[in-house]
């Protein structure tokens, strides 16, 4: 189980325990967090769960693939480092303490 913070983009927090196996995206849907759409289910078929990672996390999930990269260019104001779509993070004991920050809106 790993604590997740999920930041609004007018900085609420939401602070969730998410389970070990599910992805950013699941643990965001299960908790009704606001910011997160995922409009196609977590198939990275769309840019609706994007998030901007934490700086100090950036460098310790694992790197994005070709079709996560492709689908980011959808994403409102992606940002070529940080950004990342939830669906493609899958949640473990190491990523307790993540920070994830919604941007103004999903596209």
């Amino acid at each position: 189980m790993a604590k997740i913070t999920y930041v609004e983009f007018g900085g609420a927090e939401h602070v969730v325990d998410v389970k070990a196996g599910l992805t950013v995206m699941e643990g965001a849907r299960d908790n009704g967090i606001p910011g997160i759409e995922a409009d196609c289910g977590g198939a990275c078929a769309c840019s609706t769960c994007h998030v901007y990672v934490d700086a100090d996390w950036v460098a310790k999930l694992p790197k994005k693939d070709a079709m996560e990269e492709d689908m980011l260019d959808f994403a409102w104001k992606p940002d070529p480092v940080r950004s990342r779509l939830t669906c493609q993070i899958k949640v473990s004991d190491a990523l307790d303490g993540l920070r994830v920050y919604m941007p103004e809106k999903q596209i």
